[in-house]
This record gives structure tokens, C-alpha cells and sequence, in this order.
């Protein structure tokens, strides 16, 4: 068993896969879920986590072994695999970078109280300083400033949630009634909830490839266990943080039939607001840090992840198969992508929810193939037998499979019908 210093080194793809992914999903749909039903949805929410852990871990798995990327196996397993993830991305390249963008400026405002400055104004110089940031530090100023930026990310989360656990639930107004769980709006809670808990199954490339370059900076291979053992830690960080969003909602909420916004923007304002009032004015740093630092660290994570991916399925969408991964190439993506992002959040800024909602169904819908996809790459005969994944995460895996199935098949009818 490798020990905790060797842990410690080995800090990486999981830690950047925690940052990713404590974004939105923990910062409003955790908050969210224990300011209106409660304690109870801390099940969905381990669901959640553990029904979409093999589709993650399958993205270290592989390119541990092959020393190849998850969007390499998907080419090696058929063209229409790899034009499927390639469609996948084109949609989140254009729509869910932007709309993070938009969240993180519009808390930077609202938390810091940066009066003056509109939000395209804010989030242009976000753009800017996050494309210079990975452009001039690359993966290892990535891995580095959010080794920092997660540490005083959970250090806020824990010292936020011992206050409101020290504090004490708030006091219920009277004649409240629990907001029931199975009707069509809980129901539909439930489906965005476990959707985006921790995160869209299509990152799970995310993490095969800041694996490559992890090894490429290093300049050394990790043996599986010792690859599994740091994703591990970062995935289950990133279902704590999860728990600790829940019970910040449910102990400073629940029960007080507060309308919360559908605005990430507007929501973290609400929550603040309401922290302050319920643990005193001196907890506001606490609470302004962890919500700004939750969607900071996810902006930095997804510009650097959807450049990399981008440039991957060219690579193998083209018959040459040339290599984009130099530091020209990747500055080219970046700054592409920066561009792309702000015309869209500038020109569609109106309608910047309906292109979410679009991306968000077409993530849902497409969840359990990309699962099974991951499946078929590492069940091939690109990994000897020996680094198969075992019976029990085989049928983790299924189980998975089709508990997103059916979770897309009801959106679908929802949203269709």
C-alpha cells in the first residue's frame, strides 16, 4: 500500500478531477438540495457518486496501462465512437465554458463587492488571466496553485460547516411542510442532481489525459495501485465537499421556505447573506472564499481539460495523426477557446440558458453510452487480463450503466413530452 508521502507526490489527475468537479453541481445543487428536502438527499447524492465511479476510474485505468488516452481507445474500438465523443465536446466547448465563466465573474461582483464593472467586463479579465496562467505555467503551475487552491477550499468548507453544525439548525417557520421528493419538480431536482454529481461522465478523458501529462512532466509512470490510490483521494474529497454543501444547506435553510434563485450568481449571493445572518458577519470571509474558490478552481480545471481534449480528437480525427499536444499547439487551444467562449457569452448572454439546458440534455442523454464506451476500452485487449477491472466493479459498472439510462429516458420524456 503506497504510503502517505508517496500519496502526496503522486497528486495529480484526482486532485485536478476534485477541483473540476466541486463546481456548480456542489456549490447550488448540493446547497440546494439540503435547503429544500433536507438530510435525505445526502442518498442521491452518494448514489450519485458511487454508481458513476467506475466510468472515472476507468480514464486512469487505461491510460495508466496503455500509456494511452481514453479518445485514443475510443478510435481503436471504431470511428463512430470517436465521432460521437468529438460531437459530445463540440457542445460543451461551446457552451458550458462560457456559462462558468459567466458564474465566476458574476460571484467575483457580487461576493467581493466589485462595484462598477459589468459581468462580460469581469469575465474578460478572468479569460485573460486564466489563458495566461495555463499558457505560461502549463500542467505543472496547474497542479501546483490548486494543490493550494483545493487546500484553502476545504479548509473554508470544513471550517464553515463545523460553524453552522456548532450553530445549530435554523428554526423551521410555522406550519412548514416538507417540499415532497417525488413529485414532478422534485423528481426532475433529482435528475439535474444525480446528472451532475460529481460531474458529466464525459470528463472521465479529462483525467486520462492530465494522466499523459502527468507522466510527461514527471517523466515517470505510476504503477496502477499508486494511480488509483491518488484518484481515490481526490474522488472522495470531492464527495465530502459534496456532504459538506448538503449540510450548509439543510442546517441554515431548511425548514424557512426561502425562494432560492435558479442563478448560480444570485443563489451564492442568497446563501451568503444568510450564512451571515445565521453565524454572524465575521463567517462572511469564509463563506465569499469557498464559494469564489469553488468556481475559480473549475474555470481554471475545464479551460485546460477542453483545450486538451479538443486538440486530442483532432489529432485523431485526422489521417495524419500529428501530435497537437507542444506548448504551441496547447496556447493555440487556449486562447481559442477563450475567444469562442467570450463571443458566445457576449452575443448569446441572453440566451446563454437555453444553450446550457442544451448541452446539459445532450450530456444526460449521452452519460451511459460514454460509460459503456469507457467499458468496452477497458475490457479490449489493450490491457493484458491482468489489469481488467474485477467482477465487482464489472458490475458496478452495469449497474451504472443503467441507472443513467433510465435517468436519461425520463429527462428525455420530461423535457420531449
Amino acid at each position: 500500500m503506497p504510503s502517505i508521502k508517496t500519496l502526496i507526490r503522486n497528486l495529480g489527475p484526482g486532485l485536478l478531477f476534485a477541483s473540476m468537479a466541486i463546481g456548480t453541481s456542489h456549490l447550488v445543487l448540493s446547497t440546494k438540495a439540503g435547503a429544500q428536502y433536507g438530510w435525505v438527499m445526502v442518498i442521491p447524492i452518494i448514489l450519485a457518486n458511487l454508481l458513476k465511479y467506475p466510468f472515472f476510474e476507468y480514464g486512469i485505468r487505461y491510460t495508466t496501462v496503455t500509456n494511452t488516452s481514453l479518445i485514443e481507445g475510443y478510435r481503436n474500438r471504431g470511428k463512430a465512437y470517436l465521432w460521437l465523443y468529438a460531437f459530445i465536446t463540440l457542445v460543451t466547448t461551446f457552451t458550458i465554458l462560457a456559462a462558468l465563466y459567466v458564474v465566476t465573474a458574476g460571484l467575483l461582483i457580487n461576493l467581493f463587492k466589485v462595484d462598477g464593472l459589468g459581468v462580460s467586463t469581469v469575465a474578460l479579465g478572468l479569460f485573460i488571466f486564466i489563458s495566461a496562467v495555463l499558457i505560461i505555467g502549463r500542467y505543472r503551475f496547474l497542479e501546483l496553485s490548486l494543490k493550494f487552491v483545493v487546500s484553502v477550499l476545504f479548509l473554508a468548507l470544513l471550517v464553515t460547516t463545523v460553524l453552522v453544525l456548532f450553530k445549530g439548525q435554523v428554526e423551521p417557520v410555522q406550519d412548514f411542510t416538507p417540499s415532497p421528493v417525488f413529485d414532478e419538480v422534485g423528481i426532475l431536482f433529482l435528475i439535474g442532481l444525480v446528472g451532475w454529481m460529481p460531474t458529466a461522465v464525459e470528463a472521465s478523458s479529462w483525467i486520462s489525459l492530465w494522466t499523459l501529462e502527468k507522466q510527461k512532466v514527471t517523466q515517470r509512470r505510476l504503477p496502477l495501485n499508486e494511480a488509483l490510490q491518488e484518484f481515490n483521494s481526490g474522488y472522495y474529497m470531492t464527495a465530502l465537499l459534496a456532504v459538506f454543501f448538503l449540510i450548509i444547506g439543510w442546517m441554515t435553510l431548511y425548514g424557512t421556505q426561502t425562494v432560492l434563485s435558479d442563478s448560480a450568481v444570485t443563489f451564492a449571493d442568497q446563501v451568503v447573506q444568510l450564512f451571515t445572518t445565521h453565524i454572524g458577519k465575521w463567517a462572511y470571509i469564509f463563506i465569499a472564499v469557498s464559494a469564489f474558490a469553488t468556481m475559480f478552481s473549475t474555470c481554471m480545471t475545464a479551460h485546460d481539460a477542453i483545450a486538451r481534449v479538443s486538440l486530442d480528437i483532432i489529432k485523431h480525427l485526422t489521417p495524419e495523426h500529428k501530435d497537437y499536444s507542444g506548448r504551441k499547439y496547447f496556447a493555440i487551444g487556449i486562447i481559442g477557446l477563450a475567444i469562442v467562449n467570450y463571443v458566445v457569452l457576449t452575443a448569446f448572454g441572453a440566451n446563454m440558458g437555453t444553450l446550457v439546458a442544451l448541452a446539459t440534455f445532450i450530456s444526460f442523454v449521452m452519460a451511459p453510452i460514454v460509460g459503456y464506451m469507457n467499458l468496452k476500452n477497458v475490457m479490449s485487449e489493450d490491457l493484458p487480463k491482468a489489469f481488467h477491472p474485477g467482477k465487482g466493479l464489472q458490475y458496478l459498472t452495469y449497474a451504472g450503466i443503467i441507472f443513467l439510462s433510465l435517468f436519461a429516458l425520463y429527462y428525455c420524456w420530461m423535457v420531449l413530452f
